[in-house]
């Protein structure tokens, strides 16, 4: 995925870190519901480190990613918090945390199998009292073909983007997500596109997922960028 590979030079025009505050507020509030004494938190996923600068401010972070690319632009925005270079369906560090926090690069678990595979890798690192969110993108019950366009820039570097979201196949467990991408740099325009596949699944496959895991579940409210709410999983794993 070019995304999180060619493209990290100006991955941050995509997502400012500052766009998570509200986002990761609400992961926050429900992490202290669930563990409130929590301290230790693992996230799976971590790409380039734009939740973890929130939550580092309560908890004490172990971000892992796939993409040794992203981990780099992680290290720059969080030198304190430990960097793993591991995938989430296979990755074990023998030991567990208090939380474990697995965000949108959970969109990348094609099959049942995978997304079984993350979860269970979640679960062996979530200390038994501990709990875990899962913040997918969507599940099959409100995903729908959109296109969203935005710009972004800094004092030397220009971005507009267009992202198409759709499913070429209903009866399948993905959908593919189109990035065309113009970036102007020092009186140049150069012009990208990217392919990528996400999976979709039900709310109620996540749920026997979790459930045969072992963990317990619940849907809590997340805040979207146009004010709207949609939901994410709150796990705990008993003590």
């Amino acid at each position: 995925m070019k995304l999180y590979q060619d493209w990290t030079p100006f991955y941050r025009l995509f997502t400012p870190p500052e766009e998570y505050a509200a986002e990761a507020a609400a992961y926050r509030a429900g992490f202290e519901s669930a563990a409130p004494s929590a301290e230790t938190l693992l996230e799976l996923g971590a790409g380039a480190g734009h939740n973890a600068v929130h939550l580092k401010q309560r908890y004490r972070c172990t971000l892992t990613d796939l993409s040794e690319p992203m981990l780099a632009l992680s290290r720059e925005l969080n030198p304190e918090c430990e960097h793993l270079l591991g995938d989430m369906r296979s990755l074990r560090l023998e030991r567990t945390f208090d939380i474990v926090f697995v965000h949108d690069a959970v969109m990348y678990m094609l099959s049942e199998a995978d997304l079984r595979a993350a979860i269970a890798t979640a679960f062996i690192h979530t200390a038994p009292g501990g709990a875990a969110i899962f913040a997918p993108d969507c599940f099959r019950e409100n995903f729908h073909e959109e296109t969203v366009h935005w710009e972004s820039g800094d004092a030397e570097r220009q971005l507009r983007c267009t992202e198409w979201s759709w499913d070429p196949d209903p009866k399948d467990d993905w959908f593919a997500v189109e990035y065309a991408v113009l970036l102007r740099e020092a009186g140049e325009v150069q012009m990208f596109h990217d392919h990528q596949q996400n999976g979709l699944f039900s709310r109620e496959v996540w749920r026997r997922l979790l459930h045969e895991a072992g963990y317990t579940t619940q849907l809590i409210d997340r805040p979207l960028d146009d004010g709207a709410l949609d939901q994410v999983w709150l796990c705990r794993r008993s003590g």
